[in-house]
């Protein structure tokens, strides 16, 4: 076992789930770590096992990195471009300036939004794309994940669970 991370996700806005991500070395000890689990009480409901045999990255929602960063392009680059072309018609309204609207406004639509492109690429790389582009890189090394995910004292459960066993065991 070698990356535990916990995560808060929003599922519709209102309700809370969280989700462990466990990283093992082969197929013996993640499906070793999914039995545990299950006998100490977590339904398989709340378990995925992801990797060569199992569930692959997508059916689990380890959405490809690639798309995180072009999404958050696509979005940020959209919102500065609105953002700009309002900063733009104030600007020309107040500057009295309504004869070139028909250049104010695309120049600072177009402008914001490559910002906000370039804005979004980096968010895109540093935040959920670089997470999840690391759990494919260890599933792309041979690695398994084992994904939990249910309410906050069920995950924690679970961690104990895992870091009581894994003490335990040799290394």
């Amino acid at each position: 076992m070698s990356i535990l991370r916990f995560f808060r996700k929003s599922a519709l806005g209102h309700r809370s789930s969280h989700l462990i991500i466990v990283v093992f070395p082969d197929e013996g000890m993640v499906f070793q770590a999914y039995r545990l689990l299950h006998c100490h009480g977590i339904s398989p409901e709340h378990l995925a096992i992801v990797g060569q045999g199992y569930s692959s990255p997508d059916r689990v929602g380890l959405i490809n990195p690639f798309k995180i960063v072009i999404r958050k392009v696509v979005m940020t680059a959209i919102a500065a471009a609105g953002v700009g072309v309002l900063i733009g018609l104030a600007i020309a309204l107040f500057k009295d300036l309504h004869h070139d609207l028909p250049l104010i406004l695309p120049a600072f639509g177009l402008l914001s939004g490559v910002c906000g492109g370039i804005i979004g690429a980096i968010f895109g790389m540093v935040g959920e794309g670089s997470t999840a582009s690391v759990y494919r890189h260890h599933l792309r090394q041979g690695r398994y994940l084992l994904m939990m995910e249910g309410s906050e004292k069920l995950v924690r459960w679970g961690q104990e669970v895992l870091s009581y066993y894994s003490a335990l065991s040799p290394h």
